[in-house]
């Protein structure tokens, strides 16, 4: 059974900093994508960061040299450090993991297709 447990979460002024982190457990999916999403009341879940098979990264074009996105596959953790926020990217910003996928850069494409999702944490950033 996958499970995926995010923390880091809150609310910040413009311009702070928050860090991520996505504790997984019952898998061992260290050579497969694990990102992050997001999703703003009313808009759709969007793709923030990933990582693929091959251990580099893929950004949204609006967060890259802001966030940086890390995995630890000795702990089965996967982080994602987010500075100079802006409020546009308050949401709900959930960790998710996928067998199938190895690719990052396709893993952000289709938050529809991906199997196993955190619960979500909510980041609100003010001006």
């Amino acid at each position: 059974q996958v499970h995926l447990v995010e923390s880091g979460g809150g609310s910040v002024q413009a311009g702070g900093s928050l860090r991520l982190s996505c504790a997984a457990s019952g898998y061992s999916y260290s050579s497969y994508c694990m990102g992050w999403f997001r999703q703003a009341p009313g808009k759709e879940r969007e793709g923030v960061a990933a990582i693929g098979s091959d251990g580099r990264p893929t950004y949204k074009d609006s967060v890259k040299g802001r966030f940086t996105i890390s995995k630890d596959n000795a702990m089965n953790t996967l982080s994602l450090l987010m500075n100079n926020l802006k409020p546009t990217d308050t949401a709900m910003y959930y960790c998710a993991v996928d067998p199938l996928y190895g690719d990052s850069w396709y893993f952000l494409q289709v938050p529809g297709k991906i199997q196993y999702w955190g619960q979500g944490i909510q980041v609100t950033v003010s001006v």
